[in-house]
C-alpha cells in the first residue's frame, strides 16, 4: 500500500506518515500546496485557542497567517480517527480539482507524522451558524436581501456539484456551519468530507449513512442509499434556519418547540406570520 507521504512528495514535505488502508490515486490531486507541520505551527502561533474559530466532530479550524502575508483557516484533523483519515483524502481528492465562487477554495495540506491538516483561505465572517443562526456570538444582522442571496449562492454552489462537475458530486454534510461568509457575505459550501462522487448513470450510491442530525433526508436514514435528492433535503432545512434564523435542533427550549421542523406545519410558525418576507427571500 502506498503511504499518503509517497502520494504528496512531488511538492515536497519533510517527513512522512503511513496511513494505512486508504488508496488514492495521485494522479486525481491537482493543484496543491504542501506546508511543514513546523510553518503551520508558525502561522497559528502554536495553534493556540485565540486563534480557535471553529471545531466539528473530526477536528479544530484555526485562524493563521502563512508566510507570505495572507491569511488562512487551517483545519486540523483528529489524529485518532480513522475515519478521519479517509475523510482527509476524500477532501482533498473532491475539492482540488473543482472551483466556483460558491465553494471554498483549498490551497493546500500537510502531511508529516500523524499530523493531517488541510489550509483554506481565510473568510472574514465565519459560519452561517455563528453568525446568523445563533450558535457562535455575532453582531452582524443580515438583512433579507442577504439572506436571500446567501440561500441563492449555496443553491448555486449545490447545482455545480449536482449538474456541472463530471463525476457529479453529492456533499452529504449540507449545514449551517458548513456554510462560510467572505468579507461580502458571499456563501461558499465546505468541508467535504463525507462527499461521494456518482456517475451521471446512476441515480444514487448505497452507502453508510453520514451527514449531521437534523438535516438527513429520511430516504436516506432508512435505506443507506444517497442521492443528489439527499443534499436538496439538507438545503430545505438550512433554508428553514435562515428564514426563522433559529437552528433546525435547540434543546434548551420546551421539549414542543426544540424541533424546527415539527413547528413548520403549526399556525404559530415563523412562516405563517411573516409569509412577504419568506417569499421575498425564495430562490427561483
Amino acid at each position: 500500500m502506498t503511504s499518503c507521504f509517497h502520494l504528496f512528495r512531488k511538492k515536497g514535505s519533510s517527513s512522512g506518515t503511513q496511513l494505512t488502508g486508504v488508496d488514492l490515486d495521485v494522479s486525481e490531486i491537482q493543484n496543491v500546496n504542501i506546508y511543514t507541520y513546523r510553518e503551520l505551527r508558525i502561522a497559528t502561533e502554536g495553534f493556540s485557542n485565540a486563534n480557535k474559530i471553529g471545531q466539528g466532530g473530526f477536528g479544530v479550524v484555526y485562524k493563521g497567517k502563512l508566510r507570505n502575508g495572507s491569511l488562512a483557516a487551517i483545519k486540523v484533523l483528529s489524529a485518532e480517527s480513522r475515519q478521519g483519515v479517509r475523510e482527509f483524502l476524500t477532501e482533498i481528492k473532491v475539492i482540488s480539482s473543482i472551483e466556483h465562487e460558491n465553494l471554498v477554495k483549498l490551497h493546500g495540506c500537510c502531511v508529516e507524522d500523524n499530523h493531517r491538516i488541510l489550509v483554506y483561505g481565510y473568510l472574514e465572517n465565519n459560519s452561517l451558524a455563528q453568525t446568523l443562526i445563533g450558535s457562535g456570538h455575532s453582531s452582524i444582522q443580515l438583512s433579507w436581501p442577504v439572506r436571500r442571496n446567501i440561500c441563492i449562492g449555496v443553491a448555486r454552489g449545490l447545482a455545480f456539484l449536482h449538474e456541472e462537475v463530471r463525476p457529479h458530486i453529492i456533499h452529504r454534510d449540507i449545514k449551517a456551519s458548513n456554510v462560510l461568509l467572505d468579507k461580502d457575505l458571499q456563501p461558499k459550501i465546505s468541508d467535504f468530507g463525507l462527499a461521494k462522487l456518482i456517475p451521471p448513470n446512476l441515480t444514487h450510491i448505497s452507502t453508510r449513512v453520514a451527514g449531521t442530525v437534523g438535516y438527513l433526508a429520511p430516504e436516506y436514514a432508512i435505506r443507506n442509499q444517497v442521492t443528489r435528492k439527499s443534499d436538496v433535503y439538507s438545503f430545505g432545512v438550512l433554508l428553514l434556519e435562515i428564514v426563522s434564523r433559529r437552528p433546525n435542533t435547540n434543546r434548551r427550549l420546551p421539549v414542543e418547540e426544540q424541533y424546527l421542523l415539527t413547528r413548520v406545519s403549526s399556525k404559530d410558525f415563523l412562516f405563517l406570520a411573516n409569509i412577504e418576507k419568506v417569499k421575498a427571500i425564495r430562490c427561483s
